[in-house]
């Protein structure tokens, strides 16, 4: 898990909100890919591969920084070096 812990959180947090909204800051999409592909699997219709890989991809950044904010939170994370030594 100390991989986790070397992900800066400012980039983790940029990156999982920028996935967490696309693509519906574009128009045509009324929707994030996130909302729609959670919608799907909640109702039962995620079974195409490209459905269940842009589950995983959109999805994948919030679970890290999910992650990466419990272990901060539990005491887990490593200490941060400040790179002077």
């Amino acid at each position: 898990m100390n991989w986790i812990d070397r992900i800066p959180l400012g980039h983790l947090v940029l990156i999982a909100i920028m996935l967490a909204i696309m693509p519906a800051i574009i128009p045509p999409h009324p929707e994030p890919h996130l909302v729609e592909k959670v919608r799907m699997l909640l109702e039962g219709s995620l079974s195409k591969p490209i459905d269940i890989f842009d589950l995983f991809l959109h999805g994948l950044p919030i679970t890290l920084l999910t992650i990466r904010l419990l272990r901060i939170a539990l005491g887990y994370s490593a200490p941060s070096s400040t790179g002077s030594e």
